[in-house]
């Protein structure tokens, strides 16, 4: 019986086509292609990848429709860097020219040259995919949000001086409701102390501040326009741009409780939850960036590396220098940091290594990423593990408290 040749395939991919290209076990091109993102061309590669008998495709990035497909379909997914395939150009010639199909072919010859050295795509479940969506698309949201807010600032600071500070935030609840009702600092003149005692009422104000202050606030501010077309097309903007952010408050409350009910429903939720401090949308963002793919991360040290909190280290000789970690998962790295630098309010664990970090000499976010590496290996423990944290396991959490008390 005859063994069948072994063959190998790269796809680079674009939002409009991919080239594909095939190599036999001597590097030879057996097949190219160049087909249209649709389904009729990501049915062809399918077709010349099966009649060319591949199994495993090499690829620049680990997710998309292109590897959904490719998944979906039967064949193992690789995944080879862009900034890797930069460097593989070189074993070709010294130009480094740049070509779509000549990248497919050099994705194909790396995985017949270096099988071993490339991970396979390790797919997450639907309800972790749909977690990230969810969770991504919040960020995103905040994003729009930001920008909204600081473009209403502008125009305050500019026309309408005394909103500036009346309240704790300027996109809050309470905020976003005195600007609709006075966007321009003309209409904003009416007010008296009862009558912003009558407003704060109806507006079930909460805050700490008295009439008589805000009021104050609004006369000791800086003159704004208070009359002719500027005037009149600030208040314009001003009420736009108060609508905008209403709506992105609404549509973010909105997503968050999608994504309280995914995380609840997810078989990994328990174990995010049961973290310090990581609350919800905390714990949902780790979750969904770190995935439920265990073989993703074999070691709590592939964790950190992932995430960018492991340092980037580089010898030659005598020559040792350790590095800021800037290939990373970045949504990852700043999840995970995020959720660490507000651990030591209510962890002592947490507490000791961050000021112990700190009495080195590092600034806060060196060491903010040393106490996000220390808490991988304990999270990863628990991931791995399929378990909650319980802080009576962590030994040396217990042996500082009896030391604290």
């Amino acid at each position: 019986m005859i063994e069948a040749t072994p063959t190998y395939a790269g796809i680079d991919w674009s939002w409009q086509h991919h080239a594909l290209c095939i190599v036999d076990d001597d590097g030879q091109r057996i097949e190219e292609a160049t087909v249209p993102h649709t389904r009729p061309g990501l049915a062809k590669i399918t077709l010349l990848l099966r009649r060319h008998g591949v199994e495993r495709v090499g690829i620049e990035r680990g997710d998309g429709p292109v590897v959904e497909h490719l998944i979906h379909d039967g064949f193992e997914v690789v995944v080879i860097s862009a900034r890797q395939v930069k460097s593989l150009r070189a074993r070709y010639g010294a130009a480094g020219n740049k070509d779509d199909r000549f990248d497919a072919f050099v994705l194909a010859d790396a995985l017949r040259t270096d099988a071993g050295r490339w991970a396979v795509v390790q797919p997450d479940s639907d309800e972790t995919i749909a977690l990230r969506m969810l969770v991504r698309a919040r960020h995103d949201l905040i994003d729009h949000r930001i920008a909204v807010h600081n473009q209403l600032l502008a125009v305050l600071q500019h026309n309408f001086p005394g909103a500036i500070g009346l309240f704790s935030q300027l996109d809050i609840g309470i905020s976003l409701a005195f600007l609709r009702r006075f966007p321009s600092e003309a209409k904003a003149a009416w007010l008296s102390e009862l009558r912003m005692a009558h407003w704060l009422k109806a507006n079930a104000y909460c805050g700490r501040h008295t009439p008589a202050r805000l009021v104050g606030h609004l006369r000791e501010a800086a003159t704004g326009r208070i009359t002719g077309a500027a005037a009149e097309a600030s208040e314009v903007i001003v009420l736009t741009l108060v609508d905008l952010l209403t709506t992105l408050r609404q549509e973010q409350e909105q997503l968050e409780a999608r994504i309280k009910e995914a995380l609840l429903a997810h078989p990994d939720g328990p174990i995010f939850q049961s973290l310090p401090r990581a609350g919800v949308v905390r714990a949902a963002t780790l979750l969904a960036e770190i995935g439920d793919c265990r073989a993703r991360f074999p070691d709590p040290a592939a964790l950190a590396a992932a995430a960018g909190v492991a340092p980037s280290t580089r010898q030659s000789g005598k020559h040792l220098n350790v590095a800021y970690r800037r290939g990373c998962n970045k949504q990852l790295r700043a999840a995970l940091v995020d959720w660490a630098q507000d651990t030591p309010r209510a962890n002592a664990w947490a507490r000791d290594t961050y000021d112990r970090a700190r009495a080195r000499g590092c600034r806060h976010p060196h060491a903010a990423r040393i106490l996000a590496q220390g808490w991988t290996r304990i999270l990863w423990r628990c991931w791995h593990d399929q378990v909650p944290y319980n802080p009576d396991l962590h030994g040396r959490l217990n042996s500082l408290l009896p030391e604290a008390a």
